[in-house]
């Protein structure tokens, strides 16, 4: 049976996330978090006390990368994930381990460690794959691919509001600083910038809501995999 590979691609704080959860559910595919894996290995080196060293250690950085205690625990409401046995579900998605994915990100040696870990994901019936370069770098053959995206600002907006929801006291400017910083870093690293690919549909959500983008992509969606 043909994997059938749906990929979102985007900034921090476009969507991603919600959007691939709910066409995971809405087509009963599998769910790749690629952003999740890098944050877990940011915060897996930064436990370590390596990830401020990380060129000093880059072999056994890699093996890190390559032997991460992950799990992915479903439920009906969320999904829960363990590193090393312990819930870090909430703490992977804040700022500051959000650096640390991004510092990751940047580094091949790294990227390269948790590029077969990612391709294992895609499994009948069907994947879809939610990252900074799934259609670009790790599941080019997808026939859906759709990049997503939206104004710093109002990604800034949306992820206060999150934080907020989270119990956390956050400063709109600092959110902002910090959205551009990554975009800038995301944009210019050397392995696998964050781009859309040729074949991308691009949608900006900025005046959209949630619901408004899923049928956008729902019908890109269903055209590309009929074909």
């Amino acid at each position: 049976m043909t994997v059938k590979i749906i990929t979102i691609d985007g900034p921090s704080g476009s969507g991603k996330g919600t959007l691939a959860a709910k066409l995971a559910a809405h087509y009963q595919f599998h769910l790749l978090d690629s952003g999740a894996l890098y944050r877990l290995l940011g915060l897996s080196l930064h436990k370590q006390g390596l990830l401020e060293e990380i060129d000093s250690h880059l072999d056994h950085c890699a093996e890190i990368a390559t032997n991460l205690d992950i799990q992915f625990v479903t439920t009906p409401n969320e999904t829960q994930i363990l590193l090393d046995g312990e819930d870090v579900t909430q703490t992977i998605r804040t700022e500051r381990v959000g650096e640390f994915a991004s510092k990751v990100a940047a580094i091949p040696v790294l990227r390269t460690a948790l590029f077969e870990r990612q391709r294992a994901f895609a499994q009948a019936p069907g994947l879809v794959a939610d990252g900074r370069d799934m259609a670009t770098s790790i599941f080019p053959e997808a026939p859906a691919k759709i990049y997503l995206t939206a104004s710093a600002q109002s990604r800034a907006e949306r992820r206060v509001k999150q934080l907020q929801g989270m119990g956390l006291d956050v400063k709109i400017n600092d959110i902002l600083a910090n959205i551009e910083a990554r975009d800038k870093r995301d944009m210019e690293r050397e392995v696998a910038p964050l781009r859309p690919a040729a074949d991308a549909l691009i949608i900006d959500s900025s005046e959209l809501n949630i619901d408004e983008v899923f049928n956008l992509m729902t019908q890109y969606i269903d055209k590309q995999l009929a074909k």
